[in-house]
C-alpha cells in the first residue's frame, strides 16, 4: 500500500519518533511505500510530498518538532479544499493516510472519512485534550517542560520574597497546569473547568507568607475569574476557529499587587513547553501508537484513532474523540484544593 503521513497543528515533541514507527513497521512488516506530506493538510492540499524510508528516518526517536513540518490549515475553510485533497491523494496513488494531530487536524480527517478518505487518527497535543484517550504525545513533555520551571522559580520567589505566577498552555483545559503543579508544589492551581475567586487567592497568598514562604501561582492560559471572561492575546482566530488565549498571568499579579501589596511577578512559558526533546515517556507512547497505526492501516480501521487506555493501545472512532474536549474531571481538582494555600 502507499500511505500517506502527515502531522497538522501545533508541533510538540513525540512527533518524530510517531513518523519513524510508522515506517519502520510500515515498510519491514507489510511492504507498505510511505509518502510524507509537507506542513499538514497544507500538504495534501497543494501536492506537496516527500518520500519517507526507513533510512531517511533513522535517528529521529530523540528530535523535537516535526520533520515534515506542520500548519493549521484547514482543508474545510475553502470552497475547493477537500476536492483538492480528494485529487492529491487519487494523483499520488494514497491508499491511506495516517493523520497526526490533535482536535483540529483529528476533526477535519473525521470528516473527510465521509469523503470516502481511508484516514487513521494519531492523538498528539500538549493539552492532553482528545477524548477516549488517556494521553496524548507531547503531553508529557510540557508537563516535565513546565515542572522544572516551577522548581527554578521556588528560589527566586522565596529569595526576593515575592508571589511568582506561571502562566502555563493548554487552552480550555487544565490538565498540563493541574500536572505541573501539584509535581512542583506549586500553592495555588488555577484551571479553566474551575473558575476562580480573586479573594479567595489573595487568602491563599498571604496565608503563605504568614508561614514565611513566597507562593508559586499555576494558571492556565485559558482559567478566568468567577465574574470574568478568558483572557486573548488577540481577537484572532486560526483556521479551525480557536481564539489566541494569553495574559491571564499578568491579571493575576497585578491584582494580587493591588490587593495584597504583596510584590508580584509573572513567568509566561510559552511556547518552551512544546519544544526540544521529548521525555523518554513520550519516545515510549508515540513509538507504540506509530506501530499501532500503521497495523490500524493494514486491517482497515479506518475512520479510527489509536489511543491509550490504561495500558493498552486501542482504537476509537475519530467522531467521537473529537466531539468534544476532554477536561479536567473537578474530583481530580479537589484533590490538588488541598494542597492550596
Amino acid at each position: 500500500m502507499r500511505v500517506g503521513v502527515l502531522t497538522g497543528g501545533g508541533d510538540c515533541p513525540g512527533l518524530n519518533a510517531v513518523i519513524r514507527a510508522v515506517v519502520r513497521k510500515g515498510e519491514a512488516v507489510y511492504g507498505d511505500q510511505l509518502v510524507g506530506f509537507r506542513h499538514g493538510w497544507r500538504g495534501v492540499v497543494e501536492g506537496e510530498t516527500v518520500e519517507l524510508t526507513i533510512g531517511s528516518t533513522r535517528g529521529l526517536i530523540h528530535r523535537g518538532g516535526t520533520i515534515l513540518g506542520t500548519s493549521r490549515t484547514n482543508p474545510f475553510q475553502s470552497d475547493d479544499g477537500v476536492a483538492r485533497v480528494l485529487d492529491t491523494l487519487q494523483r499520488e496513488r494514497i491508499d491511506a493516510l495516517i493523520a497526526i494531530g490533535g482536535e483540529g487536524t483529528l476533526g477535519a480527517a473525521s470528516k473527510l472519512t465521509a469523503e470516502g478518505v481511508s484516514v487513521i487518527g494519531v492523538p498528539k497535543t500538549i493539552d492532553n485534550d482528545l477524548a477516549g484517550n488517556d494521553y496524548t504525545v507531547g503531553f508529557h513533555t510540557a508537563v516535565q517542560v513546565a515542572t522544572d520551571a516551577i522548581d527554578r522559580l521556588h528560589s527566586t520567589a522565596e529569595s526576593h520574597d515575592r508571589v511568582i505566577v506561571v502562566e502555563v498552555m493548554g487552552r480550555h483545559a487544565g490538565w498540563i497546569a493541574l500536572h505541573s503543579g501539584m509535581a512542583g508544589g506549586a500553592n495555588i492551581i488555577l484551571i479553566p473547568e474551575v473558575p476562580f475567586d480573586i479573594d479567595q487567592v489573595c487568602r491563599y497568598v498571604e496565608a503563605r507568607f504568614r508561614l514565611h514562604y513566597a507562593p508559586i501561582i499555576v494558571v492556565s492560559e485559558g482559567a478566568k475569574p468567577k465574574e470574568g471572561e478568558e483572557h486573548l492575546h488577540s481577537g484572532e482566530k486560526d483556521a479551525f476557529g480557536h481564539v489566541r488565549l494569553g495574559g491571564i498571568g499578568e491579571y493575576l499579579a497585578n491584582e494580587i499587587e493591588m490587593r495584597t501589596g504583596k510584590e508580584a511577578r509573572t513567568t509566561v512559558l510559552g511556547h518552551v513547553q512544546r519544544g526540544g526533546t521529548p521525555t523518554a515517556r513520550d519516545r515510549w507512547l508515540a513509538t507504540r501508537f506509530g506501530l499501532h497505526a500503521i497495523d490500524a492501516v493494514a486491517t482497515g480501521k479506518w475512520g479510527m484513532m489509536v489511543a491509550l487506555q490504561g495500558a493498552d493501545i486501542v482504537t476509537v472512532p475519530l467522531a467521537e474523540a473529537t466531539k468534544e474536549l476532554k477536561v479536567v474531571d473537578t474530583a481530580l481538582y479537589a484533590e490538588a484544593e488541598v494542597l492550596f494555600g
